[in-house]
C-alpha cells in the first residue's frame, strides 16, 4: 500500500513549494481536488518542480469540461511531467453540474463510460494510431487540424481513474477505468462489502481481475502523538458533517444505519445552520470514517489492518506538508510491517 497526499486546495502560486516538500518527504503521489481552482493548474507547476511525485487530480469535474479540452490539458500535463499524471475524473452531483457549471447530467453512468472512450480515443489520434473520428452517444470528435494537433508524447498513456461512491458507479469505473478513487467519505466495511463486490463484479462483466485496476481513497486520520492534534479533530468532525449532509453520499450512513443523521445535517444546510453540523457527528461515526492511533508507525498499521485487501493508495486527508518525513517514514514502516487488528468499521 503506497502512501500519498490529498489536498482539498491548493494555490497556483505555493504548488511547487508544495510538491517538492511532499517529495522531499518520500510521498507516492499527490492528489488534488477540484473546489476553489482547476486542479490541473497547481499540479501542471508541481510538473516541472518535481522529478518522482505522482500527480493526480481527485477529482476534475468531468462533466464541466468536454473530453477534448481535458484530454488536451491531460496530454500537456503528462508530457510536462514525463509520464507522472494520474486523471481521477468525477461526474460530481447533478446540482453542482447543471447550477453551479450549466452542463447537462443525464445518465451520468453512461455519460462517464463514453467520456473514458472518447478521452482514449483522443489520445490515440494525438499519438498518431488513428484519425480522429469517434461518434457516441454523447461525444462527436471528428476534426483535427494540424495546427490544433498536440502530437505524438513520450507516455502516451495517462491512467484514467474514476471517482466511486455507489456501486454503479464502482461498477463502472472497474469495467473502464485504469483505477478508482473511492471518496473519503467511505469506511472500511462500506468499502468492504460494497465497493468491493460491485467493482468485482465490474472486473468480471470486463474480462479483467483485481490486478488490472488500482484502487485509491484519501482518508480521515488523527495521531495523538500530533502537536495539532486538537484542531486536526475539529478538522475531520467538520468534514465528516459537510459531506454527511450531501444526499448522494448518504448511501454509506445507510449502510452503518445512520440515514437519519445525514437527514437531519440536510435540514441545517438547507436552514443555514452550518455551525451545529459537527454536533452531529458521533463518536462511533468518528471511529468508522477516521483511522486514529497513537503514533505514527500505529497509524501505518491501523491503516493497513483496516484497508488491507481494498485499498493499493492511501491518501493522508488534509494538509500533509505539516508531517514531518520522520514521521512519514514511520507511517511506511507501519505499512509494512504487521498490521493491526481489523477494526469493524
Amino acid at each position: 500500500m503506497r502512501v500519498d497526499a490529498f489536498t482539498t486546495t491548493l494555490a497556483i502560486e505555493d504548488a511547487g513549494e508544495y510538491a517538492t516538500d511532499l517529495e522531499a518527504k518520500g510521498f507516492h503521489g499527490l492528489w488534488v481536488a477540484e473546489t476553489q481552482v482547476d486542479p490541473l493548474l497547481p499540479l501542471a507547476v508541481a510538473a516541472v518542480r518535481t522529478n518522482a511525485l505522482r500527480l493526480g487530480t481527485a477529482i476534475a469535474i468531468a462533466f464541466a469540461r468536454s473530453p477534448m479540452v481535458t484530454a488536451m490539458d491531460a496530454w500537456a500535463l503528462q508530457r510536462a511531467s514525463r509520464g507522472r499524471l494520474d486523471l481521477g475524473l468525477g461526474t460530481q452531483v447533478r446540482a453542482h453540474v447543471e447550477r453551479r457549471f450549466a452542463m447537462p447530467y443525464d445518465r451520468p453512468a453512461a455519460r462517464i463510460r463514453e467520456y473514458v472512450v472518447a478521452l482514449r480515443h483522443i489520445w490515440g489520434a494525438f499519438q498518431r494510431e488513428h484519425p480522429l473520428r469517434f461518434a457516441g452517444e454523447f461525444y462527436r470528435f471528428d476534426l483535427m487540424s494540424p495546427f490544433f494537433d498536440p502530437g505524438p508524447i513520450a507516455h502516451p498513456r495517462p491512467p484514467i481513474y474514476l471517482a466511486a461512491v455507489n456501486e454503479g458507479m464502482f461498477r463502472t469505473a472497474a469495467e473502464v477505468a485504469d483505477g478508482i478513487v473511492a471518496h473519503p467519505f467511505s469506511t472500511a466495511s462500506y468499502l468492504r462489502e460494497v465497493g468491493l463486490p460491485a467493482m468485482t463484479r465490474g472486473l468480471a462483466r470486463a474480462g479483467r481481475t483485481r490486478a488490472d485496476i488500482t484502487v485509491a481513497c484519501p482518508v480521515f486520520s488523527l495521531v495523538d502523538a500530533s502537536p495539532t492534534l486538537p484542531a486536526d479533530e475539529a478538522y475531520v468532525r467538520q468534514q465528516i458533517a459537510f459531506y454527511g449532509s450531501t444526499p448522494t453520499y448518504r448511501v454509506v450512513l445507510a449502510h452503518h444505519g445512520w440515514a437519519e443523521v445525514g437527514e437531519r445535517l440536510s435540514d441545517l444546510v438547507r436552514a443555514g445552520r452550518l455551525a451545529e453540523l459537527p454536533r452531529l457527528v458521533t463518536d462511533a461515526m468518528l471511529d468508522a470514517f477516521v483511522t486514529r492511533a497513537a503514533t505514527y508507525e500505529e497509524l501505518g498499521r491501523q491503516l493497513q489492518g483496516r484497508y488491507r485487501g481494498i485499498l493499493d493508495r492511501v491518501g493522508l486527508y488534509g494538509d500533509a506538508s505539516r508531517i514531518a518525513r520522520s514521521d512519514i517514514d514511520a507511517v511506511r514502516r507501519g505499512l509494512e510491517g504487521s498490521p493491526a487488528a481489523r477494526p469493524n468499521s
